[in-house]
Order: C-alpha cells, then sequence, then structure tokens
C-alpha cells in the first residue's frame, strides 16, 4: 500500500484490498482468536478490581484485531516480540489462555510460573520470545533473531510489535537501518493507537503518521491501514512476511487502533476527548468484523458458538488459576542465566 492510499485508512480500503477474499475457515478462526483475546482480557481487568493481579498491567482490548490478523499469518517456527501490552499476541500464537491468567496471578501454572507476571509474558514453544517492559528495547532484539534466521539459512520471519510511543525512541531507527542494510527477514509493527502514556502522540512527533511517514527514511515503502479491520491487517501482515520470507527484506507496517481503556490499570484515561472516545468505541473490530462476517452469510449460531466456547474457556482458565498455587521461594535464583543458575559468570 502506498502513500497514496493513507487517506483511506479509517475505511479499510486501498490496493491491498483487491486480494482474493478469505475462506470462511480463515474468518471464522479470524473472530475467534479476537473473541477469546476479548474476552480473556476483561476476564483479567475483572480479577484486577478483585485483587487477585499484583502490579500494574496494561490492557489491549479495541486492539484485538491487530494481534489476530499478523498471528495468523505467522507460520509456527516464526518469532513474535510484544510489549508490555502483549497478552493478545501471546495468545494468538498458541500459548493457553490458562498460562496467560495464571501468569497474571503469580501462580505456577502461569507461564513462567508466576515470576515474570503481566508484562513478561514469554512462550518460546510457540515463537512468543518474550514482552519487554524497556520501550523500543525489543527491536533490535527482534533484528537479531532474523539475523539469526538468515544466518542459519531457516525461512523463519521475526515480527516486532510496538507502539507510537517507540517510533521517537533510538533503537527504533537503529533497528530499522540495520534491518534494511543486511535485508533482514523481519516486520516491524506498528500498533498506533493515538497515545503514548497518557500525552497524545501527535503532540510530540514532527510528523502526522509516526511510523508509516518515517518508512522512506529507510528505503521502505509507507504502509499504513486500519488496525481496526482484521482482514485486512491479515492480508497486510501475510504480503510482508511472505516478502520476508522469500529473501526480500523487512518491512514496516503501522496499523491505526485505540485502546479502549487507559494506558494501564491505574490510568482512568480522562485526557481523551469524548467524541473521539465515542467514534473509536463505534468502531470496535469485534462488533464490525462480526456485522461483516453476517453480511457474508455465515450463520450467527457459529458466531454464537464460538463466543460461548470462549466464554467457557476463559471461566476454566480462570478457576485453574484460582486453585493454582504461589511458586515457591526457590525459582527466584532459577533461569536468571544462560547456565541456570544465580552466580555471575563473566
Amino acid at each position: 500500500m502506498t502513500k497514496g492510499h493513507e487517506a483511506n485508512v479509517t475505511s479499510g480500503t486501498g490496493a491491498i484490498r483487491s486480494l482474493a477474499p478469505l475462506d470462511p475457515e480463515t474468518r471464522l478462526a479470524l473472530y475467534r482468536t479476537m473473541v477469546r483475546a476479548r474476552y480473556m482480557e476483561q476476564r483479567a481487568y475483572d480479577l484486577f478490581m478483585q485483587n487477585l493481579v499484583k502490579g500494574t498491567s496494561h490492557l489491549a482490548l479495541g486492539q484485538e484485531a491487530v494481534a489476530a490478523g499478523v498471528g495468523h499469518a505467522l507460520r509456527s517456527g516464526d518469532y513474535t516480540f510484544c510489549t508490555y501490552r502483549g497478552h493478545n499476541h501471546t495468545l494468538a500464537r498458541g500459548a493457553s489462555m490458562t498460562g496467560i491468567l495464571g501468569e497474571l496471578m503469580g501462580r505456577t501454572c502461569g507461564l513462567m510460573r508466576g515470576k515474570g507476571g503481566s508484562m513478561h509474558l514469554t512462550s518460546v514453544e510457540h515463537g512468543a520470545m518474550g514482552s519487554y517492559a524497556i520501550i523500543g528495547a525489543h527491536l533490535p532484539i527482534a533484528a537479531g533473531a532474523a539475523w539469526s534466521a538468515q544466518y542459519r539459512g531457516t525461512d523463519q520471519v521475526a515480527v516486532s510489535f510496538f507502539g507510537d510511543g517507540t517510533t521517537n525512541i533510538g533503537a527504533f531507527h537503529e533497528a530499522l537501518n540495520f534491518a534494511v542494510i543486511w535485508k533482514l527477514p523481519v516486520v516491524f509493527v506498528c500498533e498506533n493507537n493515538l497515545y503514548m502514556e497518557y500525552t497524545a502522540i501527535g503532540e510530540v512527533t514532527a510528523v502526522e503518521h509516526p511510523a508509516a511517514d518515517r518508512a522512506g527514511a529507510y528505503g521502505l515503502e509507507p504502509v499504513l491501514i486500519d488496525g481496526n479491520d482484521v482482514e485486512l491487517v491479515y492480508a497486510t501482515a501475510s504480503r510482508a512476511i511472505d516478502q520476508a520470507r522469500r529473501g526480500g527484506g523487512p518491512s514496516l507496517i503501522e496499523a491505526k487502533t485505540y485502546r479502549h481503556g487507559g494506558h494501564s490499570r491505574a490510568d482512568p484515561g480522562k485526557y481523551r476527548p469524548a467524541d473521539e472516545l465515542e467514534a473509536w468505541l463505534a468502531r470496535d473490530p469485534l462488533t464490525l468484523y462480526r456485522e461483516r462476517l453476517l453480511t457474508l452469510d455465515v450463520e450467527e449460531a457459529a458466531l454464537a458458538d464460538i463466543e460461548s466456547t470462549a466464554q467457557a474457556e476463559v471461566d476454566e482458565a480462570t478457576e485453574i488459576a484460582r486453585n493454582s498455587p504461589p511458586p515457591d521461594e526457590d525459582i527466584a535464583k532459577i533461569d536468571l542465566w544462560a547456565d541456570g543458575g544465580s552466580e555471575w559468570r563473566n
């Protein structure tokens, strides 16, 4: 998608939409992933309110289309690197809901046995190579993983998700520069939800589109899409990932979306204009896609079954996590260094 299609970002139209329609199975799979992610994070919020999740946490309610669309475009051996707002991305790669909720609650059944918590979700077996609390830190790491795949001669692709604020961090520019120079199989996906922490990205950035408008500086095609259109995200990600897999080098995708809540558990998000919030809530990716599927003659019963199954899965995962014990103190001294120990190694 070229810069000429940027005006269509809110409608999700553009050259990429000329691709062949998706098959019914893929469409239902995309919807299933979004529903599971939405229900899981809604439950996570409820658990926060019950004081069962310690510390802060960052939800991506409203941003599910990005995680689902990109996640379904990846193969099992590919890598993903997330921010601290990475619950949905980890789930989309195949990690269990029990493992994610258990980790948020600091229980032994968690992905890291309760040791990492909300901001450090990792499931190496599913290619989810960590969630990173340091802004921009994972972009060079994703480039390194892509370099490793290139060096080893595999066809693996690395994808790095990040927020709009990361585009003003040096690591963003450094990772892009080297990815292009070495033609690495990596795709950078900016989830532009319009706000950094409490500040609108437009107030502190010299260009209108923080990622897409900077792509040309690195010889990359500007790609700006509607991040609430899951089929558009899937099609765009599929094209970029296929290009990387074939040795065509990196891509930079800016997906415009919106978080329904504040930056974190402690943020009510009152700084956002009421009309802006109302407009974006009306463009809820789940509601939009459900309505589209119904117009494509998908039966209501099929969608209702997906929703009821996801609700049952959330309930089961919650109960398992509630009843799982906290980890033993001994795990504080393991999984710290390459040898697994806690002693310093030069």
